[in-house]
Order: C-alpha cells, then structure tokens, then sequence
C-alpha cells in the first residue's frame, strides 16, 4: 500500500549572524520546552507528535508490505546470537563478577560466584524492566566491600538515570534514590560513600556529588562542580583502586583531578592544570603517575613519568616518547606493568611494558585485518591481562594473556548458533586516493562467490569525526547482507584516528570537507576497481556519520543507490548556534563556534545537509530518530526530512522513523534493537533490488 507522504506546514523563522539572515521553514518542530520532553516525552506539544505520527504511519504504511522480508532477516539475526551467551567472570577477591542473559531475554543479569561456586543475581535486567516501554542501566558497581552494589536505570532513553542502591546481603534496594545522574559512578574505599555525576538543566554533566548510604540526598556533597559549559565532566578510579579520577575534558583540553579513595571527604588534587590543546589520560602505579599525553607537540602522544606527590608538568619525563604515526590510544596499569593499546599503519596493537625494567613487547596476531580491545578488570597486582580480538571474519575471541611467560588461553570464543564459516567470507584492505592524493583505506566484506564484476550492490559505511576509528571487527547481523550479496565495507575516513591523531586533525573544523570527500573518493574507487557501479552503493551513517551521509547525498546524489541516516547530525549550523542544546559548547572545539566567528558560520552552513538540501533528485533514504534523544535531537532528522520533502525533484521513497519511546541508542531491549536493524536492511534490500 502506497500512502502519500505528510509534509510538514512552512512557518519561516528568521535567524541573523554575522549581518546574515537565515530563513528555517521548519524551527517549530523543536518544541519549546524540550528539557521536560527529555523527561517526560508525554509533554511533547500535540501539534509535533501529529507530525512525527503522521511520517511514521508513513514508514509503517510501507514497512507492512515487506514485513515478511523483514521477518526473515530478523530470524537470521537472532538466529545468530547465542541467547544465554554471557561474559567470562572477572575476579575481584574472593568473588567472580560476570554479566549473563537468559534464553529470550532482552536485558543483562549482573551475578557473582563465590569461592564454593555458589552463582547470586545481584540485578535482574528483565525482572527490573517489567512494565517499562523503556529500560536501560547504564553502569552498575559493587562496593569495595562487596556489600552494595549502585546502578543507574533510564527509562525513557534521554540518558537522564536515577541511581539506586542495593544491599546485597539482603538483596533488597535501600530507600537511597539519587536522581539526573548521568550514570558515572564509583565508590570510596568504606564501602559506604558513592560519588556520582549529575546533570545540569541543559542536559550537562557538571557536579560530582558525595553520597553517604543511608542518608538523605540533600545532604550529599559537591565535591567537583564544572562551570565551563564547554566542558564534559568524567568520573572513575584508578585500577588500583587507590584514587578516585574526576575527569575535565572537551575535544582538545583534559584536565584530572585525585581524591584519595581512602578519604572521601578529603581534598582534591590537580595532576596538570587545564592548557587549551593539551589532553592526558593518568595511569598510577606505586607513587610514580603515567600519563599519555599530547604535550609538547606529541600530536601521536606520548607516554610519561611523574612523581605521585609532585604530578605536575615540571615534573613530566619522557617514558615512552612521541612517534609520528604511531598513536597510543589507551593505557591499563598493573602493580608491575603498564600496557598501552596503539594505533600504527592502521591496525591497532598492544603493548606490555614491565615497570621497573623498561622492557616492553607487542602481542602478536597473523591476520591482516583486526580488531582489539583491552578488558580492565578489577585486580591489579596480577599478571594476566584479559584482552578481545576479532576480525570480519573471526568472531570475537576473550583471551587472558599471562604478562611473564607471554602465553595466552582462550577463555571465551563468541558462538553463532546458526553457524558461521569464516572460509566462506573474504576480507581485504583497499586504499583509495582522495582529491589531494591522500590514501584513504576501505575494510571490505564479502562472501567468496559474490562476484566481482561491477554487479554487486555495496554498503558503504563512514563516521569520520571525535577522531573515532571505525573497527574491522566481526559483526553477525551484517552477514544478513552479505549473503545476499552485498559487499560490505567501511571507509576510513579523515575524523577518526586509523591512520594517527593527524587523520582526526585532518577532519575537523575548517578541513572537514576531507571526510565527505574521502568518503565519496572510497565510493569512486570501489567503481573503478569494478567492484560495483553509480547508483549500486547504499551508504549508512549514525549520529555524525549520518552527517557524513546527508552532506555526500547532496554533494553526489546521482552516485547513490540509496541512504540511511540513523539519529543523523544533519542541522548543524542551527544547533551549534544554540546554547542552551546538551553538546552545542562542548563541541564547538570540533566544528567551530559559529556565534563567535563568522569564517566558522560561513564553513559550516557550506556542509550543513539541511542547508544544502536543493531542487535535485535524491535516491532513496530512511531517516530514523529518538524522541528523546539528547545527542541529536529529534528535530534535526524531522526537519531534514520536513526540507527533503519540499524540495526534491524525484519521486524515491523518503521515510523517516522516531522511536517515540527512545532516544539515540534506538531501542534497549537487545532483540528490539535487531527489529531496528532489520528495518534498515529490509528498506536496503528492497530499494536496491538486492536477492
């Protein structure tokens, strides 16, 4: 059944900067009072949700015509879940802490085993979820004695958590509810006293707060209050458990603050006073800090030394010094070893360096092609490291790596029930050249018997900023594609950090046309290699990858055979001249303040998709959205679809979908979120006249 589609009523705004007015047909689809939408979505104002409604009735009108299409991929796709699958138990003293499901359950079961083997459910999922059209936890953490356990429950997808307290020696929750959290946690030493982060109006995370069990909220404690709107705001603890990390940061400035676990009611101590440009992350060992650093000029980082009671910059000495190249992503502390998880030549690798010594050496693994990804646990005097791998062939593999004799067994080895044969599947590494000669690898999969003559359809996928690098890893639900004969593949585009921090700087700000540039420079090569041809590439993109996926259909529609835009990043300018929106100050450092500069207005609005949407024909496009979502807000999809509606010259389909019970994450639930995923590949298969 064909519906015709709702269009949105005009009702122009007129917006000036920089001496320049902009006209916003569609402004009034961001309601008023959006932070209590954010809190209670049945506030939205009626004239919006009719709206929203109206295009979704829109998308099921056509998703009920190919619900059996859609039923088969989303039988394949649980199909290849192992539906009790659960994590290998992590030790902390005499327990052993892991995270399960239940066969048909949509929610994890946090349990410990004690010395006898004797399994306790410290948290339901499922039970905790009755009755809720949303549920999330977003961070559970036990005491140091073990006696408690605190965790943070959403139930409606705005990333807005209360924090509750269970007693686990009589199971029971303890009155203690500590509200706009944003899900940080960590306790003190005492097993008595809980530091969490709040959220401010705006949807910021700005105080960290001290709570004492038992008491009441309002005598809970400030203890770190950020005021810097442009400043995200962390909370965690050092792998010794020693120091409690209070975390300042936006996307080119750290700052950390020690609180001593011991004494939570003590005072806080800088590491390195905040210098714009200048990000470090803190490893303690003994009384000496590590510190992975951009300092001096290290663009890749380095790694350095500093007393515990002297931490300052004075006091920095180059431990592990800058390569060009080489980017040091992440450090893990262990009584006698430092490992550090890099990036070089585009695959990552890990490192183990012995303390006193100096002596370090990689992990080595033999495909070309991988993924990895360190698991901190809670001990730290211990030698074994527990660390991930995978591929785009080899499912996910949990291995404990013993540091002194350099051995490593295979605790865990993610399974598909269905079964999976990676003989049966190729992946390779491309490299296209951009528009300034810069290579720019592509991750390719595909089943050996696809051919390889221009005929096959591709999906290309790209995010490309927060210098965030896209993994080569195993995913089972795009096999779903793939053995119907797509090639899927991911374009490693400037923005993210696969190729070093000077791939991120090379995607940002006023040289962010690199990474819709790279991405289309992926598309053409995939053609010339006669991989595939115009018009047989969906491309797909999330948050801002869906940025990337709006600004390259406007630059290139004729090249797509279709696109999909999940929680996309599409009204740029207008949000990064809004104030008052959860990430506008601290993203600025990413795109530009465009209040403050006009070169940065001026930049922005020649990228933004919804002010470059034109009079042209477009291919295909699902657009999905989360009511209440505090990254992307609903409006921004609305309004690009609102535009896209009024302006395109084709008749393509044109569906947008808001989850009206969620926000950026989509749906909680692990089998509700593969509904979503089969929606998007239902309207892939179908539009591209795939098998």
């Amino acid at each position: 059944m064909i519906m015709k589609p709702p269009f949105a009523q005009k009702r122009p705004q007129i917006f000036t900067h920089h001496g320049q007015d902009r006209i916003d047909d569609y402004a009034w689809l961001k309601d008023k009072d959006w932070q209590d939408v954010m809190r209670d979505p049945d506030k939205l104002d009626p004239e919006i949700r009719a709206y929203l409604e109206a295009e979704n009735n829109h998308t099921t009108a056509w998703s009920d015509d190919n619900v059996d299409l859609r039923n088969d991929l989303l039988a394949e796709m649980r199909g290849r879940i192992k539906e009790d699958e659960s994590t290998v138990p992590a030790r902390d003293g005499d327990y052993e802490y892991a995270t399960r499901y239940e066969p048909g359950g949509q929610h994890p079961i946090f349990t410990r085993r004690n010395t006898a083997g004797l399994e306790t459910v410290l948290l339901h999922g499922d039970k905790e979820a009755e009755g809720q059209s949303f549920f999330r936890i977003g961070g559970c953490t036990h005491s140091t004695d073990h006696k408690m356990l605190a965790y943070a429950v959403d139930l409606n997808g705005s990333e807005r958590y209360d924090v509750k307290i269970r007693d686990l020696e009589s199971g029971q929750n303890l009155p203690d509810i500590l509200p706009d959290a944003s899900g940080g946690m960590a306790w003190a030493a005492d097993g008595e006293t809980l530091f969490y982060t709040i959220l401010d109006e705006n949807h910021r995370p700005y105080r960290v707060m001290r709570h004492t069990v038992g008491d009441t909220i309002i005598n809970d404690a400030i203890v770190y209050e950020e005021t810097d709107p442009g400043f995200f705001l962390g909370l965690g603890k050092s792998q010794s458990g020693r120091f409690l990390e209070i975390s300042a940061y936006d996307h080119t400035t750290s700052e950390v603050h020690l609180l001593d676990a011991r004494n939570p009611k003590g005072d806080l101590r800088v590491v390195a006073p905040r210098d714009t440009g200048v990000e470090y992350q803190v490893a303690q060992i003994g009384e000496s800090l590590f510190i992975n650093t951009n300092a001096d000029g290290a663009v890749d980082f380095k790694i350095v030394e500093t007393p515990l009671d002297h931490p300052g910059r004075e006091n920095w000495r180059d431990l592990v010094p800058h390569e060009p190249g080489r980017l040091i992503r992440t450090l893990l502390e262990f009584k006698n070893h430092l490992v550090r998880l890099e990036r070089i030549a585009g695959l990552p690798r890990i490192i183990v360096r012995h303390v006193d010594t100096g002596a370090e050496y990689p992990i080595e693994f033999s495909e070309d092609v991988y993924e990895l990804g360190l698991i901190p646990g809670y001990e730290f005097e211990t030698d074994i490291l527990r660390f991930t791998y995978s591929s785009m062939t080899t499912p996910s593999q949990t291995y404990d790596f013993n540091i002194l004799d350099q051995s490593r067994d295979l605790r865990q080895e993610q399974e598909v029930p269905s079964g999976h044969d990676p003989a049966a599947y190729i992946t390779r590494r491309l490299g296209a050249t951009s528009h300034d000669g810069v290579d720019v690898p592509i991750s390719l999969l595909y089943h050996k018997d696809t051919p390889l003559d221009g005929s096959a359809p591709v999906l290309l996928y790209g995010y490309g900023s927060y210098g965030m690098s896209m993994p080569a890893s195993f995913s089972t639900n795009r096999y779903s594609l793939v053995d119907r004969g797509y090639i899927y593949a991911i374009a490693h585009v400037r923005g993210g950090t696969e190729k070093g921090y000077g791939w991120y700087l090379d995607g940002k700000l006023q040289k962010k046309q690199n990474t819709f540039l790279d991405f289309i420079a992926a598309a053409d090569h995939m053609i010339e290699e006669n991989f595939t041809r115009p018009g047989r590439i969906a491309i797909h993109g999330g948050s801002a990858g869906g940025m990337l996926v709006g600004a390259c259909a406007n630059m290139r529609p004729s090249l797509w055979g279709a696109v999909v835009g999940e929680v996309p990043f599409v009204d740029v300018l207008t949000t990064m001249c809004d104030t008052d929106l959860p990430l506008t100050p601290p993203e600025w450092p990413e795109w530009g303040n465009p209040i403050e500069s006009a070169e940065a207005y001026k930049y922005i609005k020649s990228y933004s998709p919804v002010d470059n949407v034109t009079a042209q024909a477009y291919p295909p496009m699902l657009v999905t959205a989360g009511l209440t979502d505090p990254r992307v807000t609903y409006w921004e999809p609305a309004k690009w679809v609102a535009k896209l509606r009024a302006l395109k010259t084709d008749t393509n389909p044109l569906y947008l979908r808001t989850n009206m019970t969620a926000g950026h994450a989509g749906a909680a639930g692990r089998f509700d979120r593969l509904e979503e995923v089969a929606l998007v590949y239902g309207f892939l298969l179908e539009v591209m006249n795939a098998p």
